[in-house]
């Protein structure tokens, strides 16, 4: 096919089966097929994309190469959990919780 759609392909299943879906993605699009993915795995996702919009609450608030999408601060904190320094985010969840963890 020209165009292969997938929606939510790793919900429900297992690491390992997640990483082999998504093995077979890549080798898909190396092959030349288009994909449209919708995914919340995000860091999965971004690993295969070449471009990417991200949805919150079902509006548009980033897009962009996936590449440079990795490479956002608010991306890595919001959807990666990858923080460089203490966060407001990360306060607000200390004060709810009164632990870091």
């Amino acid at each position: 096919p020209k165009l292969l759609m997938l929606d939510e392909p790793s919900l429900g299943l297992a690491p390992r089966l997640v990483a082999e879906i998504f093995r077979i993605i890549a080798e898909i699009k190396r092959d030349g097929t288009s994909i449209l993915l919708v995914e919340q795995n995000v860091r999965m996702a971004l690993s295969v994309a070449h471009y990417a919009y991200v949805l919150e609450g079902g509006r548009l608030v980033l897009e962009g190469e996936a590449a440079e999408l990795l490479e956002n601060p608010n991306v890595q904190e919001l959807y990666l959990g990858v923080t460089r320094e203490p966060s407001v985010k990360g306060y607000k969840r200390y004060k709810a919780k009164r632990r870091w963890a």
